[in-house]
């Protein structure tokens, strides 16, 4: 099979730490181009933009986006006007309106968009939901806790009106929670702690329903230093359940279970050639869906400024 020829655009922390590792090693995609507006690729075209990109490289048939959340939807639907598959890094866009409007430019001009939730293919993800399938679950609880300092140095972005906030991780949590669950579940309450000086939370607690009365509380924070806390942890009649390290790690009752090794964005690439070939497009909402809740039924609490260096407000 001939490898699709693919454009990655936004050369920032996530495309070198994941992205170009993975493009590295897939068999189903030639990386042959990148675009930024402030990096470039090694040993191949780069360019500014992605107009540039598709105007001056027309064989290039996928495109992945790497840039943040508010400045996705244009690239994207130039890319699939043009013709091109495209995969969305999450979250998938600022808005869910904007993205219902990719998915319709997808399926309007027959090519392939993929909303990717990376954490998804967490190597304990698959088989947690496996196992919880046959079991009445009673309680989940969510505990999505990790230093923004470290994750996002000076990323002002993050912390902009779309940017999300604390939910860009947190989102990750609300990934794997709508996977793995048998059931939807629906946004009851939830308080958002925003620093006086910005725009979107630094740490929120939510909680929600489902069907029959099972509940489950989230308690997502970007302030946390030293070690760095992503566990989910489900009370089930047979016993409970926990994935931690996001998702890398697997305990039914405390003993761990052989999942594998870690290769999310590995299993993002090979998803989207399947996508490519098939003539579908993958595009789940749910995880942004509960975010959009949050905003609109959470309760604001402010809290001091936030600083990417310590120092800037004392």
């Amino acid at each position: 099979m001939t490898p699709v020829k693919l454009g990655l655009v936004g050369i920032g922390k996530i495309a070198r730490d994941q992205h170009l590792p993975s493009l590295s090693r897939s068999s189903g995609f030639e990386l042959v181009a990148a675009a930024s507006r402030n990096a470039g690729v090694d040993g191949i075209a780069n360019f500014a933009s992605t107009a540039e990109m598709l105007e001056a490289m027309p064989d290039i048939a996928a495109v992945s986006l790497c840039m943040p959340p508010q400045a996705r939807h244009e690239a994207a639907a130039e890319a699939l006007r043009h013709g091109k598959h495209v995969m969305l890094e999450k979250p998938p866009g600022a808005t869910l309106s904007e993205v219902e409007h990719l998915a319709g430019l997808a399926a309007s001009h027959g090519v392939s968009l993929f909303a990717t939730w990376h954490s998804r293919h967490a190597p304990g993800v698959e088989p947690a939901r496996e196992w919880l399938k046959s079991r009445r679950i009673r309680k989940m609880t969510v505990a999505w806790k990790e230093d923004v300092r470290h994750w996002h140095p000076g990323q002002d972005w993050i912390f902009e009106a779309g940017g999300l906030g604390v939910f860009d991780p947190g989102i990750n949590a609300l990934s794997i929670v709508t996977r793995i669950l048998p059931f939807p579940i629906w946004l009851t309450g939830a308080e958002l702690t925003f620093p006086d000086n910005r725009q979107a939370p630094i740490a929120a607690d939510l909680a929600f329903a489902g069907p029959q009365g099972e509940a489950v509380e989230a308690a997502f924070d970007f302030r946390q230093t030293g070690l760095q806390t992503w566990d989910i942890a489900v009370e089930t009649d047979g016993g409970t359940l926990t994935l931690s390290m996001g998702g890398a790690k697997l305990f039914v009752d405390g003993e761990e279970r052989d999942v594998g090794p870690e290769a999310e964005y590995d299993g993002l690439y090979a998803r989207f050639a399947e996508l490519i070939a098939a003539g579908h497009s993958d595009v789940d909402l749910a995880p942004l869906r509960h975010v959009a809740d949050a905003f609109l039924l959470g309760r604001r609490r402010v809290t001091e400024p936030f600083f990417f260096d310590p120092l800037a407000g004392a």
